[in-house]
Protein backbone atom coordinates (compact mmCIF):
# COMPACT_ATOMS: atom_id res chain seq x y z
CA UNK A 1 0.00 0.00 0.00
CA UNK A 2 1.47 3.44 -0.72
CA UNK A 3 1.60 6.07 1.33
CA UNK A 4 0.28 8.68 -0.36
CA UNK A 5 1.50 11.60 2.25
CA UNK A 6 5.12 10.48 1.37
CA UNK A 7 3.81 10.34 -2.21
CA UNK A 8 2.39 13.82 -2.22
CA UNK A 9 5.42 15.39 -0.06
CA UNK A 10 7.92 14.19 -2.77
CA UNK A 11 5.68 16.02 -5.56
CA UNK A 12 4.76 18.95 -3.68
CA UNK A 13 9.21 19.61 -2.63
CA UNK A 14 10.12 18.95 -6.21
CA UNK A 15 7.22 21.45 -7.60
CA UNK A 16 8.72 24.23 -4.79
CA UNK A 17 12.20 23.45 -6.01
CA UNK A 18 11.63 23.85 -9.42
CA UNK A 19 10.15 27.64 -8.53
CA UNK A 20 6.25 26.89 -8.63
CA UNK A 21 5.39 27.89 -4.65
CA UNK A 22 3.46 30.76 -5.58
CA UNK A 23 1.11 28.76 -7.63
CA UNK A 24 0.48 26.18 -5.00
CA UNK A 25 0.20 29.04 -2.42
CA UNK A 26 -2.25 30.98 -4.81
CA UNK A 27 -4.41 27.74 -4.93
CA UNK A 28 -3.64 27.14 -0.67
CA UNK A 29 -4.96 30.68 -0.11
CA UNK A 30 -7.92 31.29 -2.51
CA UNK A 31 -11.04 32.32 -1.37
CA UNK A 32 -14.59 32.24 -3.05
CA UNK A 33 -14.70 35.03 -5.29
CA UNK A 34 -16.31 37.72 -4.15
CA UNK A 35 -16.95 40.19 -7.73
CA UNK A 36 -18.03 40.21 -11.06
CA UNK A 37 -14.93 41.04 -12.52
CA UNK A 38 -13.12 38.64 -11.12
CA UNK A 39 -15.61 35.76 -12.12
CA UNK A 40 -15.09 37.23 -15.53
CA UNK A 41 -11.26 36.81 -15.40
CA UNK A 42 -11.14 33.30 -14.01
CA UNK A 43 -14.06 32.29 -16.85
CA UNK A 44 -12.42 33.88 -19.53
CA UNK A 45 -8.99 32.12 -18.73
CA UNK A 46 -10.77 28.72 -18.09
CA UNK A 47 -12.56 29.10 -21.76
CA UNK A 48 -9.39 29.94 -23.19
CA UNK A 49 -7.00 27.49 -21.56
CA UNK A 50 -9.07 24.42 -21.99
CA UNK A 51 -7.44 22.09 -24.59
CA UNK A 52 -4.57 24.03 -24.99
CA UNK A 53 -1.46 23.65 -22.90
CA UNK A 54 -1.49 25.50 -19.82
CA UNK A 55 1.83 27.80 -20.98
CA UNK A 56 0.98 28.30 -24.16
CA UNK A 57 -2.30 29.27 -23.30
CA UNK A 58 -0.90 31.94 -20.69
CA UNK A 59 0.98 33.85 -24.23
CA UNK A 60 -2.54 33.64 -25.71
CA UNK A 61 -3.69 35.33 -22.82
CA UNK A 62 -1.23 38.34 -21.91
CA UNK A 63 -1.69 39.10 -25.69
CA UNK A 64 -5.78 38.91 -25.08
CA UNK A 65 -5.24 41.46 -21.92
CA UNK A 66 -3.29 43.73 -23.80
CA UNK A 67 -5.63 43.91 -26.55
CA UNK A 68 -8.56 44.50 -24.09
CA UNK A 69 -6.50 47.37 -22.23
CA UNK A 70 -5.98 49.04 -25.91
CA UNK A 71 -9.20 48.50 -26.63
CA UNK A 72 -8.88 46.24 -29.40
CA UNK A 73 -10.77 43.06 -30.11
CA UNK A 74 -10.07 39.56 -28.76
CA UNK A 75 -10.30 38.57 -32.96
CA UNK A 76 -7.02 40.51 -33.33
CA UNK A 77 -4.84 38.31 -31.35
CA UNK A 78 -6.19 35.30 -31.17
CA UNK A 79 -8.02 32.95 -34.31
CA UNK A 80 -10.53 30.55 -32.64
CA UNK A 81 -13.98 31.61 -33.54
CA UNK A 82 -15.51 29.70 -31.10
CA UNK A 83 -13.49 30.67 -28.05
CA UNK A 84 -13.34 34.06 -29.19
CA UNK A 85 -17.13 34.91 -29.39
CA UNK A 86 -17.45 32.90 -25.47
CA UNK A 87 -14.93 35.63 -24.50
CA UNK A 88 -16.76 38.39 -26.35
CA UNK A 89 -19.76 36.80 -24.45
CA UNK A 90 -18.60 36.56 -20.97
CA UNK A 91 -17.47 40.11 -21.21
CA UNK A 92 -20.58 41.80 -22.02
CA UNK A 93 -22.48 40.00 -19.74
CA UNK A 94 -20.49 38.78 -16.30
CA UNK A 95 -22.72 40.80 -13.88
CA UNK A 96 -25.47 39.12 -14.96
CA UNK A 97 -23.86 35.75 -15.41
CA UNK A 98 -22.17 36.11 -11.76
CA UNK A 99 -25.46 37.35 -10.74
CA UNK A 100 -27.17 34.21 -11.80
CA UNK A 101 -24.02 31.49 -10.48
CA UNK A 102 -24.04 33.26 -6.94
CA UNK A 103 -27.55 32.83 -6.69
CA UNK A 104 -27.46 29.55 -8.21
CA UNK A 105 -28.04 26.34 -5.79
CA UNK A 106 -25.66 24.09 -7.79
CA UNK A 107 -22.74 25.93 -8.74
CA UNK A 108 -20.91 23.81 -10.33
CA UNK A 109 -24.41 22.44 -12.90
CA UNK A 110 -24.56 26.45 -13.28
CA UNK A 111 -20.99 26.67 -14.66
CA UNK A 112 -21.82 23.95 -17.03
CA UNK A 113 -24.47 26.98 -19.01
CA UNK A 114 -21.47 29.00 -19.95
CA UNK A 115 -20.29 28.56 -22.87
CA UNK A 116 -17.17 26.70 -23.33
CA UNK A 117 -17.39 25.06 -19.98
CA UNK A 118 -17.92 21.81 -19.55
CA UNK A 119 -18.29 18.70 -17.44
CA UNK A 120 -14.88 18.79 -16.87
CA UNK A 121 -13.58 22.40 -17.42
CA UNK A 122 -16.76 23.35 -14.88
CA UNK A 123 -14.09 22.26 -12.07
CA UNK A 124 -11.34 23.92 -13.19
CA UNK A 125 -13.61 27.03 -13.21
CA UNK A 126 -14.91 26.21 -9.60
CA UNK A 127 -11.64 25.55 -8.32
CA UNK A 128 -10.28 28.79 -9.65
CA UNK A 129 -13.31 30.55 -8.21
CA UNK A 130 -12.51 29.31 -4.51
CA UNK A 131 -14.47 25.70 -4.33
CA UNK A 132 -12.14 23.19 -2.76
CA UNK A 133 -13.04 20.27 -5.98
CA UNK A 134 -10.97 18.41 -7.81
CA UNK A 135 -10.67 18.32 -12.14
CA UNK A 136 -10.82 14.91 -13.34
CA UNK A 137 -8.85 16.09 -16.24
CA UNK A 138 -6.89 13.47 -18.16
CA UNK A 139 -3.82 13.96 -16.05
CA UNK A 140 -5.24 13.51 -12.35
CA UNK A 141 -7.64 10.47 -14.48
CA UNK A 142 -4.43 8.77 -15.47
CA UNK A 143 -2.64 8.84 -12.16
CA UNK A 144 -5.68 8.21 -9.74
CA UNK A 145 -6.54 5.23 -12.12
CA UNK A 146 -2.82 3.34 -11.43
CA UNK A 147 -4.29 3.33 -7.55
CA UNK A 148 -7.57 2.49 -8.61
CA UNK A 149 -9.17 5.57 -7.41
CA UNK A 150 -11.37 8.12 -9.20
CA UNK A 151 -9.19 11.48 -9.20
CA UNK A 152 -11.85 12.62 -6.53
CA UNK A 153 -10.60 9.61 -4.22
CA UNK A 154 -7.54 10.05 -4.93
CA UNK A 155 -7.34 13.82 -3.59
CA UNK A 156 -9.52 12.97 -0.79
CA UNK A 157 -7.22 10.28 0.29
CA UNK A 158 -4.00 12.35 0.33
CA UNK A 159 -6.30 15.30 1.23
CA UNK A 160 -6.94 12.79 4.43
CA UNK A 161 -3.17 11.81 5.42
CA UNK A 162 -1.96 15.79 4.90
CA UNK A 163 -4.67 17.97 5.61
CA UNK A 164 -4.32 20.13 2.52
CA UNK A 165 -6.85 20.70 0.48
CA UNK A 166 -8.74 18.56 -2.57
CA UNK A 167 -8.05 21.81 -5.11
CA UNK A 168 -4.72 22.00 -3.86
CA UNK A 169 -3.51 18.82 -4.30
CA UNK A 170 -5.31 18.52 -7.83
CA UNK A 171 -2.65 21.26 -8.74
CA UNK A 172 0.05 19.79 -7.22
CA UNK A 173 -0.75 16.61 -9.76
CA UNK A 174 -1.64 17.70 -12.82
CA UNK A 175 1.42 20.73 -12.69
CA UNK A 176 3.20 17.13 -11.96
CA UNK A 177 2.16 15.48 -14.86
CA UNK A 178 2.33 18.95 -17.22
CA UNK A 179 6.10 18.85 -16.38
CA UNK A 180 6.17 15.10 -16.94
CA UNK A 181 7.53 14.40 -13.11
CA UNK A 182 5.07 12.04 -12.87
Amino acid sequence: MINFKIYYNNLLDKLIELGYSEEIEWQRNLKPCDNDFNFMKETCWVILNSGIKEQIARKIWIKIIDAWNNGKETSEVFNHKGKVSALNYIRKNYNKIYNDYIISNDKIKFLQTIPYIGKITCYHLAKNLGHDCVKPDRHLVRISNQFNMTPNELCEQISLETGEKKSVIDIVIWRSCNLKLI
